[in-house]
C-alpha cells in the first residue's frame, strides 16, 4: 500500500475511533474489576465504603486515593457535565499550576491567616512555594497582567483542577481527603451590578449542573467563611449522612445552612413578672438538663449563660462577654461573631470566669455581674420572664429572675441555632432541617482579592478602577462521594444513570460454555454501542450469582441478562438496578426500552 494511502486509512480510523462511543469495546475480561467483598475496617462512611468494594478508588495514603480505571470513568462523566454546563454559560476554561508562590498568599493577606491546611515548602534555591487548595490569587494575578480594559471585561475564567488541603484529620474517603478535583471559576466584572447578573447566572448553572447529575439537592443561603466577600450560596446534596443542617421551608423556597438562618423575635411580648426571685441549691447540677430536672421546669425555662472572650485584631482580649441562651437552644458562633465589638472569640477559660464572676461554669449567670461585662441576651431569652439561670454561686441557681427588675436589660440579638418548628424567616411557613453535603458553593467576592493584589482596569471615562469579583467551585470528587451516599441499598451503590461508570451491563449464562449464546451477547453488545449505549459485556467465567452481584455492587443502572430460555423464544431479560423483580423484553425492542429506562430514571 503506497505511503499516503496508508497515513489516510490511520486518519480515517483515527477520526472513527473518535467518534464511537464512551463504552466501546468494554469487556469485563479486558477491564480491571477489583471488587471486595467486605470493606476495609477503617472505612467510616457507605460512601467510602462502596467506592472500596466496587473497586472505585484505592487507599495511597492519609486522605490520597488512587482512582481506578472503573471510578475514573464517573469521575469523567461528572467533570464533563460541569464542563458543558460552564462552556454553555459562556466561562472560558484554562489550567493554572497547582505550585504556587507563596508571595502571592502573602500579597493577599492570606499567608498566614490559611493556616495549616496550607501545603509550604522550598524549592531548591529556597524560594517558597504551596501546593493550591484554591486559586484566588494565581487567577487574579493572571487577570492583572492580561487585562487592561473595561472592553475586555466581564471574564469569566474556570478550571477543572487537582487541589491540596492538608487537613487535620482526613476522613470519610473522598467525602474530605487531602487531595480533591475541583471546578474553580472566577469572574471579573467592571461593576457590582454586573457580577450580581453572573452570580445570578452562575446560580442557574449549578442548579441546571446537579439537575443533570441526577442529584437530589438544595441551594442554601450561606456564610462566605474564610474566602471573604458579601453573597454567598451553597449546594447540598440531600443524604442523611451530611455534616450540614440545612434550614428550610417545604412550603417556600427558603433555604439556608443553620449557620446562617435567621431565627425570628418570637411575636408575643414578656409576660409580665410573677414570682420572686430565688436562690436555690442544685448541688453537682451543672448540665442544663440536670439542672432543668432538679428544679423541676421545662428546659425552655432555664437560661444558660456562655462566657466568651472577644480576641481583638491588633492581639490581647476585649474583655469578658456573656451570652444568654435559653436552655434548649444552642449558640451560633457565627452569628455571635457578627455582632459590633466580638468578631472572632474564643470560650473564656475557668480562670477568667472565677476572675470575673467569682464561680466557675455551669454555675455562672448574668444577675450581679460587675459593670462593664456586656451582657448579649438572644431574642427569646429577652421576651422570658420568670427565669431560672446561674447564680454565679458554686451548686447554686436561681428562679424567678426577670429582667428590668432583678438585673438591667440586655443587649438583645439573633445568637441561636435556628430548630425546626420555628417560623421561616420569609413568613411563609414553618423551618424543617435537614442534613447536606456540601458540593457547590458560590460567592460574590467584590474587590477583596483585586484590591490586595492592585487588579484593575481603565475605565471608559480612563479612569483607573478596581475589579468586581466572584468565584464559583464545585466538588468534583465529592460529587461522586455524596451520589452514592444519596444513591444506595444492601447491594451496593445505585448511580444516576448520568454518572454510573457504564449505563448498561450484559451478563450472559454461559458465554464460555455456549456458541450461541456467545454470539447472541455480542451481538446485543454491538448493537447498544452502535445506539450510543455505554456497555460493558461481562465475558468473564464466573458464576452467574458473582456476576450479578459485581453488576448491582458497581451501581450499573440497566442489567441485561442473555439465556438460553429466553434466546429460544426471542426475549430478553431486563432488570433495572433499583427493580425488585427483572422483566422478559422482547429482543427487536431491547433499544427503545433502554432508552425509556433511562430516560425515566
Amino acid at each position: 500500500m503506497p505511503v499516503f494511502r496508508f497515513i489516510l486509512q490511520l486518519a480515517k480510523l483515527k477520526h472513527a475511533a473518535r467518534r464511537l462511543p464512551l463504552g466501546s469495546f468494554m469487556r469485563s475480561s479486558q477491564f480491571l474489576i477489583t471488587t471486595l467483598k467486605e470493606a476495609p475496617a477503617d472505612a467510616e462512611v457507605i460512601s467510602q465504603k462502596l467506592m472500596l468494594r466496587a473497586g472505585l478508588i484505592r487507599r495511597l495514603a492519609s486522605g490520597i486515593y488512587t482512582w481506578t480505571p472503573l471510578g475514573l470513568r464517573t469521575l469523567r462523566k461528572v467533570e464533563a457535565i460541569v464542563r458543558d454546563e460552564m462552556n454553555r454559560a459562556g466561562a472560558l476554561e484554562l489550567l493554572m499550576p497547582a505550585v504556587q508562590p507563596f508571595e502571592l498568599w502573602q500579597e493577599s493577606g492570606r499567608g498566614e491567616q490559611y493556616g495549616p491546611e496550607l501545603l509550604r515548602f522550598k524549592d531548591r534555591h529556597q524560594r517558597e512555594f504551596v501546593i493550591g487548595p484554591t486559586h484566588e490569587e494565581v487567577v487574579t494575578d493572571f487577570v492583572r497582567k492580561e487585562i487592561k480594559s473595561y472592553r475586555q471585561l466581564p471574564l469569566h475564567l474556570y478550571q477543572i483542577q487537582t487541589k491540596f488541603r492538608d487537613e487535620i484529620r482526613p476522613r470519610f474517603g473522598v467525602m474530605r481527603g487531602r487531595e480533591f478535583l475541583m471546578k474553580d471559576g472566577y469572574s471579573f466584572h467592571t461593576s457590582f451590578e454586573d457580577l450580581q447578573r453572573e452570580y445570578r447566572v452562575m446560580y442557574d448553572t449549578y442548579s441546571r449542573i446537579f439537575t443533570r447529575l441526577g442529584l437530589r439537592f438544595r441551594a442554601v443561603a450561606a456564610d462566605t467563611g474564610s474566602i471573604g466577600g458579601t453573597g454567598s450560596h451553597e449546594f447540598h446534596v440531600l443524604a442523611d449522612s451530611g455534616e450540614d443542617d440545612i434550614a428550610f421551608c417545604p412550603t417556600s423556597d427558603f433555604a439556608a445552612n443553620v449557620e446562617l438562618a435567621e431565627a425570628l423575635a418570637p411575636n408575643t411580648p414578656r409576660p409580665a413578672a410573677s414570682a420572686t426571685m430565688t436562690s436555690v441549691a442544685t448541688p453537682k447540677k451543672s448540665r442544663c438538663e440536670d439542672v432543668a430536672q432538679a428544679l423541676n421546669i421545662p428546659l425552655s425555662g432555664l437560661v444558660k449563660t456562655l462566657a466568651i472572650v472577644p480576641e481583638l485584631p491588633e492581639g490581647g482580649n476585649g474583655g469578658l462577654v456573656l451570652l444568654l441562651l435559653r436552655g434548649d437552644h444552642e449558640l451560633n458562633e457565627i452569628k455571635a461573631g457578627k455582632i459590633d465589638g466580638i468578631g472572632a472569640f474564643r470560650f473564656a477559660r475557668e480562670e477568667e470566669v472565677k476572675e470575673a464572676l467569682g464561680c466557675i461554669p455551669g454555675f455562672i449567670g448574668p444577675v450581679g455581674v460587675k459593670a462593664g461585662i456586656r451582657v448579649i441576651a438572644d431574642r427569646t431569652v429577652a421576651v422570658m420572664a420568670d427565669f431560672a439561670c446561674g447564680a454565679n454561686e458554686y451548686d447554686m441557681h436561681l428562679t424567678g429572675v426577670n429582667f428590668g427588675r432583678d438585673l438591667p436589660e440586655p443587649e438583645v440579638a439573633d445568637i441561636r441555632n435556628v430548630v425546626a418548628g420555628d417560623p421561616s424567616p420569609d413568613g411563609k411557613g414553618v423551618i424543617d432541617i435537614v442534613r447536606g453535603i456540601e458540593v457547590g458553593h458560590i460567592f460574590q467576592l467584590r474587590t477583596k482579592y483585586a484590591e490586595a493584589l492592585g487588579c484593575t482596569f481603565l475605565s471608559e471615562e480612563g479612569k483607573s478602577e478596581v475589579m468586581e469579583m466572584g468565584c464559583y467551585g464545585i466538588g468534583v470528587t465529592r460529587i461522586v462521594g455524596s451520589a452514592i451516599e444519596q444513591n444506595n441499598d444492601d447491594k451496593g451503590i445505585a448511580f444516576p444513570a448520568a454518572i454510573a461508570p457504564f449505563t448498561v451491563a450484559i451478563v450472559p449464562m454461559g458465554y464460555h460454555k455456549s456458541p450461541a449464546i456467545q454470539q447472541a451477547a455480542n451481538a446485543l453488545y454491538e448493537e447498544l454501542i452502535a445506539a450510543g449505549f455505554d456497555v460493558l459485556l461481562d465475558d468473564r467465567n464466573e458464576r452467574p450469582g458473582v456476576m450479578f452481584a459485581d453488576m448491582e455492587l458497581i451501581g450499573i443502572p440497566q442489567r441485561l441478562v442473555v439465556g438460553e430460555k429466553g434466546l429460544a423464544a426471542g426475549q430478553i431479560e431486563a432488570k433495572g438496578r433499583r427493580d425488585a423483580e427483572a422483566t422478559m423484553i422482547d429482543r427487536a425492542g431491547v433499544v427503545d426500552y433502554l432508552r425509556n429506562q433511562l430516560n425515566a430514571g
